[in-house]
């Protein structure tokens, strides 16, 4: 049998879960979304994903139609219903069916779709090796024009970037501000080790405040790392002891070339390394239940 997925309060066999073709978050990409993760029955920083999602919403004035509460009864039954104990959530909310044209007031009530599966973006060698990364020629949008905090479902930007990388041969993508500064890569926060200390873009910047973005900065202080937001140069990454992304499906991955140039001895890192093991034993513990 197939997934089940949730759509406006159904639970459909995934060859049934569709959407109407007039739906503005498939015509114009209207909607916002998060990627979650579940690890050991538990889904992972929940509050901070539905946080992130309610104040993305309530930019683009898209009003979801459950509360809160409701939505995380949703994807834990949407979890346990597909038998997930370490897997993957995409939550969805669409501006809802409409006309041809821009204007959402043509759309009527706003959808609502949850898919509990699973999800493995890079092999377990480039844990354990680290990535190759170029810089992308794509810059990321300017955050006066789209403000990356809003997760939404134009993710074009994204897509442009992504295919230079698939071009290139690379694992990753580095991208820069209209100014030149680094903000992230496609898909993923970056940070850097410089000194001991790590140095992440600050958000203002172009750069999402991801998830697991959050979990690096607890864990900082859990572990006595200093860690601040700092404007990067290209330069300035070439030039680190050490580099390494995160993102919800990615989780703490090492960096050890960008443009060809190794970063530090082109192994992942100390510090970098100690962050993973940190990580791996906190994400098994913190987390909303699914039982």
């Amino acid at each position: 049998m197939g997934l089940k997925v949730y759509i406006d309060g159904e639970f459909l066999d995934e060859k049934e879960a569709k959407i109407s073709v007039f739906d503005h978050g498939l015509l114009y990409g209207d909607g916002v979304f998060e990627g979650i993760r579940v690890y050991n029955r538990r889904i992972f920083m929940l509050e901070d994903h539905l946080r992130r999602l309610y104040n993305g919403a309530r930019v683009i004035m898209l009003e979801i139609p459950l509360s809160e509460e409701e939505l995380i009864e949703k994807i834990r039954e949407a979890v346990r219903i597909n038998d997930i104990s370490d897997g993957y959530v995409r939550l969805l909310i669409t501006r809802g069916k409409g006309d041809l044209g821009l204007s959402p007031r043509s759309c009527g009530k706003p959808s609502v779709v949850i898919i509990a599966s699973t999800i493995k973006i890079y092999p377990d060698e480039v844990y354990e090796k680290g990535l190759k990364v170029v810089t992308v020629s794509t810059r990321r949008n300017n955050p006066d024009s789209l403000s990356p905090q809003v997760k939404s479902l134009n993710y074009l930007n994204h897509i442009l970037a992504h295919l230079e990388v698939l071009a290139s041969g690379a694992d990753e993508g580095l991208m820069l501000n209209s100014q030149g500064y680094v903000t992230e890569c496609v898909v993923d926060n970056i940070f850097v080790v410089s000194g001991g200390v790590i140095l992440t873009p600050p958000t203002n910047a172009g750069a999402l405040d991801g998830i697991t973005r959050k979990a690096v900065f607890r864990l900082c202080a859990q572990e006595g790392i200093e860690i601040r937001e700092s404007d990067l140069s290209l330069v300035e990454c070439y030039m680190a002891d050490e580099c390494f992304l995160t993102g919800t499906a990615a989780e703490i991955a090492p960096i050890t070339y960008i443009d060809e140039r190794p970063i530090g001895n082109g192994i992942p890192g100390p510090v970098t390394k100690k962050l993973m093991s940190a990580f791996k034993v906190y994400r098994e513990n913190y987390g909303t239940p699914i039982d």
